[in-house]
């Protein structure tokens, strides 16, 4: 079998950490013998490549220096930035079609496999066209949200992508229903879930005679919900908060610590390497996923740092919105608390501090949950059985 990946952007080379999970799951197809390659985007100029014995084909748009509109950040973001970034899209777009048409004629692909459909469904639609392979899709959520809360005429686009499909898959049972509002059709939830280190599952135990140490991970940006932990803490003495990651909230977040008499017991991390992280979660007495639904109507459509969380045996509180739901069952595999809610939020970190039985429960859950829901096993096995069906 042989499957076309269609992708915004893809690494740029084997030290790039931009969607690792990604690029787990096509080792892991490989690995089962099917032949897997990539369409997607250049950089700068960047041409074909060959990475981790997949093949890599990259369209180019526009003269080198310009050509960035991916990888960094993402493209709708950098289309605020400047007149240019709007009109890119556009060359985007004709370069993609132009080149997946090229290699579609020249290769035989059984599946085109489309990912971020806004707008690669374009892409997906003249592949399938050009080699009469099955078109399988999967939504990630953002786009339905940007359509859905942006851009509302653009809501035609979604219901054509969905049609032309022959299968459809989403991330989460919460985007898998964002796709059904749209238009009403079977939906595969097919999860992504992430590699480990060897040896990096490692359960530790609190030691008793240090401050409980409570940790969140992730981006500084407003549908994380970081703020509404910070808040948290006043209702937390007895314990310490340690943030892990940058992003555009940072100081001000560092401000709202300060402000609120909490900052000796809030420590901002910042970026850190994997191996500072694996320590961060060893020593974490639970695990905070405060996410909410911004400004812009965005929410965590997954939330994988949980998957990370719980493999190191971290119980995890998270909030009661998004994909997060699929992760976390309430007071099974973690506790759910509804967004915003800081008595809520702090209550619950709370029970988890204080009752080592509930700890101890929460985490075989969550154990038990990983294996049979989120493992690469699972995971590959269910989209082999999409692209055979499809």
């Amino acid at each position: 079998m042989r499957i076309l990946h269609i992708v915004t952007a893809f690494p740029r080379h084997e030290q790039d950490v931009i969607t690792p999970w990604l690029v787990e799951m096509l080792k892991k197809l490989k690995a089962q013998e099917v032949e897997v390659e990539v369409f997607t985007s250049s950089y700068q100029g960047l041409g074909d490549q060959v990475l981790w014995g997949i093949p890599v084909h990259r369209f180019r748009y526009f003269c080198s220096r310009w050509e960035n509109l991916t990888h960094e950040e993402m493209a709708v973001d950098r289309m605020t930035r400047s007149p240019l970034y709007k009109l890119l899209p556009g060359f985007y777009l004709i370069g993609g079609i132009l080149e997946v048409l090229k290699l579609c004629r020249k290769n035989k692909y059984d599946v085109i496999h489309v990912h971020w459909p806004m707008p690669h469904a374009v892409f997906g639609w003249a592949a399938k066209q050009a080699c009469k392979a099955k078109l399988v899709t999967t939504f990630y959520g953002a786009e339905l949200r940007w359509v859905k809360n942006s851009l509302p005429f653009m809501k035609w686009f979604l219901r054509w992508s969905i049609r032309i499909s022959d299968r459809v898959a989403a991330i989460s049972t919460f985007t898998a229903n964002e796709v059904r509002s749209i238009l009403d059709v079977p939906v595969e939830v097919i999860p992504y879930t992430i590699g480990f280190p060897e040896n990096a599952n490692c359960k530790m135990q609190i030691a008793k005679s240090k401050i409980p140490e409570i940790l969140t991970v992730g981006r500084m940006v407003e549908r994380k919900g970081v703020r509404y932990l910070i808040e948290a803490m006043q209702h937390l003495p007895q314990a310490r908060l340690e943030v892990v990651g940058g992003g555009p909230l940072l100081p001000e977040l560092k401000e709202q610590a300060k402000d609120l008499g909490v900052a000796a017991r809030v420590h901002f991390a910042g970026k850190v390497s994997e191996a500072e992280l694996i320590e961060h979660y060893r020593r974490a007495a639970v695990y905070v996923q405060p996410g909410i639904m911004d400004s812009r109507g965005d929410t965590e459509m997954l939330g994988v740092v949980l998957l990370e969380a719980m493999h190191y045996g971290v119980p995890v509180v998270g909030s009661d919105l998004g994909g997060i739901t699929d992760i976390i069952i309430n007071e099974k595999t973690g506790l759910l608390v509804p967004q915003k809610d800081t008595l809520a939020l702090a209550r619950a970190i709370e029970r988890i501090l204080e009752d080592e039985k509930l700890r101890q429960r929460l985490v075989e859950g969550a154990d038990e949950h990983l294996k049979t829901n989120f493992s690469w096993d699972s995971i590959v096995s269910r989209w082999m059985a999409v692209y055979r069906v499809a």
